[in-house]
């Protein structure tokens, strides 16, 4: 057996979809395995998986995979994987728990910090410091602040799990999962039930790691454009203080059912926040096929996608039209060893959950009977062709996503470029589909209708059940303190002191020192312009990105909110769906909606709200907005918010081949002059769907929330964004709700005023990137699309004063006070500036800041490095590592002068404001060595160049370009973060120590916490959310 560096060489192909050539190792030593996919991709990826199979719920390898990154033995700081995050410039870096499996993924364009983060990575997760402290630190322990008091559990994903398990949609996954899976390590929970974590020993945990973290169960993997040998050596030198070991890991297969089955689970719930009755989650699912034929799984994809992704797929739309429920749940999945497709309902009145079940079966019959309709297969197999030969991963490295297909297969011992190679899969199922048109009504009754392995899940709303949840937990724990001991109790005492010494007692500098990182001199000090050309074509404004785009053009087409009245602004989102979703007067929304999929690649509406920076306006600088910015906003806001008035666009934004591209215009001219308005059951439908997906936000997303509701007290942009895409407006949406049966003819006057309002030429913008070559091509079609848009202004100048209603905390009396001397919006009644927003929850989302140009504060680069060295050393230690909660973080806008705080499942609420609180004396004590503050410099610098995909970076040179942001001042803005000194945090201490007594304060979070804060004289105003 021939060996290089210590690897076997197993095979090799070319992956021509993919341009890429993939060779396949052995590691002789230990068995390890080695994917390496050898491309031009400057992103660089790298994997690290191993298959982690858990006998329980006590969340084995979620908690391992914490503690893996927290210290190892060539790299024994507290925390080496948030020192990477502050000073790496990687393009992604992560962990992740899956049920079967736990990958340890990182990515940069660097070649230095690659091999750095490799470093790191392979340290961790070969030699971790399995420290009892750690297992206390991220799973759980007790805590008891009185000799005499009662006992607690914290720990960051015991209090992380308490969040997932406030989320009906996340707990419906994993009870389907459970369910669908009852005899094997799916039928367990591998991120931990939070009352079954507690019964996690530390001799359980080192076991566990013993037994799966061993090279011989590894796959490793690589990607990207660098040295394909230099891979091999530096794996083998981590691998080879190994021996090969025989590791049990394989994932059994779950026998199929004899039959049907149905169970039904609660979940905690305290009624809509509009009053009405809870509702269930109905769900059925079904186990299908191994990934073994990849011709089987193209096939089971187009089928998935025609019944239920679309909004003409027929069974998705059966559902709808059922009125049974608000929004569709489901599709196909392929990340467990045996794949699985589900569909069902969520919002169903619970005198109707056993009818969603019968409603879907007779469905899918009458379609195995009739047929599916070709035009569904082609937009179907269009769609999924072009997502294939696209492979955009959006923020994601590509990389990453080849992985986790590579996986599917990879991890249960079969061919890994299985899932890569798409052409002869897709191939064949052409032919197939070809030579038997009933090929998917085929797959209907084999696999759906003749498959007994069914479960229908009805996930019950429960009232009382956090109750009893609480009183369960209190329950043990009172049971357990009083077994205690004197001295046990002490001895409890005494290990949370020790580790709160701990979490609090800093790295010393030489340890630190260890850590592989950059140097300033290793960084791009010149900002890198994104093309732009900008043009006025058919008397609209068009900007251009010439850019290599693989032969697809992208178009992002943008009109302008400003010239909405404010009572109309909340409507803009359904607007843009219903654009693409309700027909035209040619077609209904189901052939609308295939002609879409047929021909291109997708369009999709969105919203573009950006603050114009506060500099070029003042100087007068054009490219914006320009000089009429504040005149034809002047409806969204009171009198002393106009000089802040934002750039505000409904976006539709659409791709296609080169060839398809006058076919997309063609569509995209038909919606916006043709669109029928007035299907007030679709539309009903629509709000409906849009309403619970935002409910189900509130759970996964909630910092997000809390940070978008914060920002809109502090910058009129931020208001409108959360009117648009926050918590007012799922408050709207409800509201609108009601609208939609009492007022049809009123709501559709309205949709009829923001099509006039916003469908004209002249408040059209439109973002196009491709290379200039096709550009060139596309041009006199993009030209003569623009001229059949209708001709008009942007605004009327009759536009009214904002209505609390509408911009307002979801129809709050909140008076506008339009005398008031003030820049933000809570200074002038749109908010008031302490806000709690209740919901169903076991953790908070706690959010705190100010307007720091308000303060005195003016823009300066260092705050990207400042906010970084926040993020990642006081917050994470304060917030998350003190406090439990699972993220902590610090952001800036620096157009808006918006710094914000925020927290992410989090047990506390006040205390997690204390330590924000703090913040300016940790600013003011800091005495940074040059060599600490580097690595907060670089992983600013690193945010500043994040990685893009060409659609991408032509969408981030339009926001520019609307906020006023120049190259120019985007290099000096560089240029200021390169050059920070210890001084710019001194300074900025000044205006933090200000934000901590003026701040403005939003927390969501359950009514109880709130209340509790309350009582505390924290003085927040709740908002009932759901």
């Amino acid at each position: 057996m021939t060996l290089t560096h210590g690897f076997e060489f197993v095979r090799e192909t070319t992956i021509p979809e993919l341009n890429t050539r993939a060779r396949l190792y052995r590691h002789g030593r230990t068995g390890a395995e080695l994917l390496s996919l050898e491309n031009d991709d400057e992103n660089k990826v790298f994997g690290i998986t191993f298959r982690t199979p858990p006998a329980d719920s006590t969340g084995l390898p979620h908690i391992l995979e914490h503690v893996v990154l927290a210290g190892s033995a060539k790299y024994p700081l507290k925390d080496p994987f948030f020192e990477m995050v502050k000073g790496s410039l990687a393009t992604f870096i992560n962990a992740m728990t899956f049920p079967d499996k736990t990958v340890y993924p990182a990515a940069s364009t660097n070649l230095q910090d690659f091999y750095n983060l490799l470093d790191v990575y392979a340290d961790a997760v070969f030699h971790p410091l399995m420290t009892p402290e750690k297992l206390a630190q991220e799973g759980w322990h007790y805590e008891l602040d009185a000799a005499d008091g009662p006992l607690t559990f914290k720990g960051v994903v015991f209090n992380e799990m308490k969040g997932a398990y406030s989320s009906p949609d996340n707990l419906l996954d994993r009870t389907s999962r459970r369910a669908l899976f009852p005899d094997n390590t799916y039928g367990v929970d591998s991120g931990g039930d939070p009352a079954v974590i507690p019964d996690l020993t530390y001799e359980q945990f080192r076991a566990f790691y013993q037994t799966y973290y061993h090279p011989s169960n590894a796959l490793l993997y690589f990607y990207g454009d660098d040295d394909p040998a230099e891979r091999l050596r530096r794996m083998d030198a981590y691998l080879a203080p190994f021996e090969r070991a025989a590791v049990d890991s394989a994932v059994a297969l779950q026998l199929p059912f004899d039959a049907p089955r149905q169970v039904r689970h609660p979940y905690s719930a305290n009624g809509d926040g509009d009053g009405a009755a809870p509702r269930a989650f109905v769900e059925v699912n079904w186990l299908l096929p191994e990934y073994d034929d990849p011709a089987l799984i193209m096939a089971l994809s187009v089928l998935a996608y025609c019944l239920i992704d679309t909004p003409a797929s027929p069974l998705r739309k059966a559902l709808i039209d059922s009125g049974l429920g608000e929004d569709v749940l489901g599709g196909f999945s392929t990340y467990t060893r045996q794949t699985t497709f589900s569909a069902g309902l969520k919002g169903v009145a619970i005198a109707d959950a056993g009818k969603v079940e019968p409603l879907i079966l007779a469905t899918l019959a009458q379609l195995a009977d009739e047929g599916i309709d070709p035009a569904m297969i082609a937009a179907a197999v269009n769609t999924i062709e072009f997502r294939l030969r696209e492979n955009n991963t959006g923020r994601a490295p590509r990389g990453l996503g080849l992985l986790m297909r590579a996986l599917s297969t990879w991890l249960h011992g079969r061919d890994p470029l299985a899932p890569l190679a798409f052409e002869a899969p897709l191939a064949a199922f052409k032919a197939a589909l070809a030579a038997d048109p009933t090929t998917l009504s085929g797959l209907i009754r084999r696999y759906l209708l003749d498959n007994p392995h069914r479960v229908t899940v009805i996930l019950e709303p429960d009232a009382a059940l956090a109750r009893r949840q609480e009183a369960a937990e209190a329950e043990r724990l009172a049971a357990t303190r009083a077994a205690l001991s004197p001295d046990e109790a002490q001895a409890i005492r005494e290990q949370a002191a020790d580790l709160k010494r701990r979490q609090e007692t800093p790295d010393p500098p030489e340890v630190i020192a260890l850590l592989p990182s950059l140097r300033r001199e290793d960084l791009e000090p010149r900002h890198k312009p994104i093309p732009l050309v900008e043009q006025e074509l058919a008397g609209a404004r068009v900007l251009t990105h010439d850019l290599f785009t693989n032969g697809i053009v992208y178009l992002d087409l943008g009109l302008d909110l400003s010239a909405l009245p404010a009572d109309l602004l909340p409507f803009a989102p359904l607007f843009g769906q219903a654009l693409l979703e309700m027909g035209t007067a040619a077609e209904d929304f189901v052939r609308l909606s295939q002609r879409i999929g047929r021909t291109t690649g997708g369009i999709y509406p969105t919203t573009l709200i950006v603050p114009v920076r506060e500099e070029a306006r003042s100087a007068g600088e054009q490219g914006g907005r320009g000089a009429g910015a504040k005149e034809a906003i002047s409806g969204f806001f009171p009198a002393p918010l106009l000089p802040r008035s934002p750039a505000a666009f409904l976006m539709l934004r659409g791709k296609a081949t080169t060839a398809q591209a006058p076919a997309m215009l063609d569509i995209l001219r038909d919606v916006l002059t043709t669109v029928r308005l007035d299907n007030q059951e679709r539309f009903r439908q629509m709000v409906l769907e849009a309403k619970a997906g935002a409910e189900a936000q509130l759970s996964p997303a909630g910092h997000i929330l809390a940070n978008t509701r914060l920002r809109a007290h502090l910058h009129p942009a931020f208001a409108v964004e959360e009117a648009l895409n926050g918590v007012s407006q799922l408050l709207f949406l409800r509201r609108l709700a009601e609208e939609v049966e009492r007022d049809w003819p009123g709501v559709l006057a309205r949709l009829e005023q923001a099509r006039a309002a916003l469908v004209n030429r002249a408040g059209v913008i439109a973002n196009v990137t491709v290379d200039e070559a096709n550009y060139r091509a596309f041009a006199p079609r993009l030209g003569e699309f623009l001229a059949a848009l209708p001709a008009g202004t942007t605004a009327d100048g009759q536009a009214s004063e904002p209505r609390p209603s509408d911009l307002s905390l979801g129809g709050a009396n909140v008076a506008h006070n339009t005398t008031a001397v003030g820049r933000r919006p809570s200074a002038v009644g749109l908010y008031p500036s302490r806000e709690g927003l209740s919901f169903p929850s076991a953790v908070n989302y706690v959010a705190k800041g100010a307007d720091l140009y308000e303060l005195g504060y003016s823009r300066h680069g260092s705050m990207a490095v400042i906010t970084n060295l926040l993020r990642s050393d006081y917050l994470l230690q304060k917030v998350r590592i003190q406090g439990g909660a699972y993220g902590a973080f610090a952001t800036f806008s620096p157009n808006a002068g918006a710094l914000t705080f925020l927290s992410y499942r989090d047990p506390n609420l006040t205390g997690t404001l204390r330590a924000y609180e703090g913040a300016a004396v940790f600013l003011r004590a800091l005495d940074l060595s040059d060599a600490a503050l580097t690595p907060a410099i670089v992983g600013a610098i690193g945010a500043m160049d994040a990685y893009q995909l060409p659609d991408a970076k032509g969408y981030t040179s339009l926001a520019r370009t609307l906020s006023n942001e120049t190259d120019e001042s985007l290099q000096a803005y560089r240029d200021e973060a390169l050059g920070t000194t210890v001084a710019d945090f001194h300074a900025l201490a000044e205006v933090v120590e200000r934000v901590a007594v003026e701040g403005d304060v939003v927390v969501l979070g359950s009514a109880e916490a709130l209340a509790a804060a309350n009582a505390d004289e924290l003085g927040l105003e709740i908002t009932k959310v759901m």
